[in-house]
């Protein structure tokens, strides 16, 4: 009886899962547009991490290849279009010396349009997966033809990808007291 009550937790797991997915979104959107204190040691994990995911997808993106037509091409695609992208949002990123160092507000509508990005990307992936599972298409045909979401990984890749690597070289041409202020100068 118990093993009865799995598949049940499963829908009420999706169910939950699809309920707070909207929370999910506002919150990962007052993220992006919140204030930062500028500080190197974050931007440069943060920095080195992407460019490892950033290799790992173009690597995992050629091996792909063999099941997805194009696949490289897609992610590669992807990834310039974030990194143009990257920049015109550091161009588009206001910057303000506070006493305890600089800080930055990243782009209000570029953080909303990234937002609805991912939202979009996520629910089409759950539209295709339907589709799959109830259309009675082949594995290898929904394999295909996913190139798209490939290049949506790259494009959101390639633009935090550059967005940080921006955002470490601006912090490097800044006065040194700003730059080294570490989170034990941080007030109260």
């Amino acid at each position: 009886m118990p093993l009865l009550l799995i598949p049940l937790l499963l829908v009420v797991l999706v169910l939950l899962w699809l309920l707070l997915l909207p929370v999910a979104m506002r919150q990962r959107y007052r993220a992006g547009t919140a204030r930062r204190r500028a500080m190197v040691w974050p931007l440069r994990i943060n920095a080195f991490a992407l460019a490892v995911s950033l290799l790992l997808l173009l690597v995992s993106s050629w091996l792909l290849g063999f099941w997805v037509e194009a696949a490289l091409a897609h992610a590669a695609i992807g990834t310039a279009v974030g990194m143009l992208l990257g920049l015109g949002g550091l161009a588009l990123t206001r910057f303000e010396t506070l006493p305890q160092g600089w800080a930055y507000t990243p782009n209000r509508w570029l953080v909303l349009a990234l937002s609805l990005l991912v939202a979009g990307r996520l629910l089409f992936g759950l539209v295709r997966g339907w589709q799959a599972w109830h259309g009675g298409v082949g594995h290898a045909q929904w394999a295909a033809q996913q190139g798209g979401m490939l290049a949506v990984a790259g494009l959101l890749l390639g633009y935090y990808l550059a967005y940080n690597w921006g955002l470490r070289r601006r912090l490097r041409r800044m006065p040194a007291v700003a730059r080294d202020a570490g989170p034990a100068d941080r007030p109260g």
